[in-house]
């Protein structure tokens, strides 16, 4: 052999080399950082959610807070709750209201807002939804949503507020609501506040929609059994922000409605 096919030899076998190192650098490279809630890998983590033993919770929403389809609406998840988390849930839910869409029985999430009392004093606010919003352009969504939650946070400065994003009413998931989820999500994650997506953690699905679900009388709201698993799902969901083992309480716990107009 040559000593010039003896260094071409040499050479193919150092490319080679080099081409099954890069090769094997790029199969054990590590996994892509998963993305925090508002998009961004270096976003601020909310603060664990403490609440006192008994908490004081204001839930506020659409159709499903006001308990639509539960037999008697005060069955429905936001009255629920109160046992699970061993304390009081005052409920405001107006049916058909989201935070650009009016309601059946008061008008949009910002005027309701404004009407809110401010000596109730909630140890936590969960304000919920809403699909409502799905069937209306998305210009001016976001901006509506901080107005909301600006006024939420300026009437009970001392309270922490939870996020609950839409739940689907339909499957699969419509794009419209499934846009109003990712909005929330981001605004939420801005200030650096909880937020629950039961889209994204898929609490309806294909195998259990028949159960939770009336698509009946009930018009696409969850049944006095869907009532009670959305309860169950969201008082695991605050327990786990707190880092508390899940629990299921078994005292009773009084459930109050504010006397605030069109409710």
């Amino acid at each position: 052999m040559s000593l010039r096919g003896a260094i071409l030899i040499g050479a193919a076998v150092l490319v080679t080399a080099a081409s099954i190192g890069f090769g094997m650098l790029r199969t054990h490279a590590p996994d892509p950082v998963a993305l925090a809630p508002s998009g961004a890998a270096n976003a601020e983590a909310p603060a664990p959610l403490v609440l006192p033993e008994h908490p004081r919770i204001l839930v506020f929403g659409d159709s499903w807070t006001y308990g639509s389809a539960a037999t008697p609406p005060t069955d429905g998840y936001a009255y629920r709750l109160a046992e699970l988390m061993h304390g009081t849930t005052i409920v405001d839910g107006v049916r058909g209201s989201g935070y650009l869409k009016p309601g059946l029985d008061g008008p949009a999430y910002g005027p309701r807002i404004d009407r809110l009392d401010p000596a109730l004093r909630p140890d936590l606010v969960l304000i919920e939804g809403s699909i409502n919003d799905r069937r209306l352009p998305a210009t001016g969504y976001r901006a509506a949503v901080d107005a909301a939650w600006d006024r939420l946070a300026d009437i009970y400065p001392e309270a922490r507020i939870v996020v609950l994003g839409p739940a689907p009413q339909v499957l699969p998931v419509e794009k419209t609501t499934a846009r109003i989820d990712h909005d929330l999500q981001q605004l939420a994650a801005q200030r650096v506040w909880w937020y629950i997506s039961p889209v994204q953690q898929k609490w309806i699905t294909p195998q259990n929609y028949a159960g939770i679900i009336d698509t009946g009388v009930g018009r696409d709201h969850p049944s006095n059994a869907g009532h009670r698993y959305l309860a169950e799902k969201v008082a695991a969901a605050l327990k786990e922000m707190a880092g508390a083992p899940v629990t299921v309480a078994v005292e009773p716990a009084e459930t109050v409605q504010p006397a605030a107009p069109g409710k």
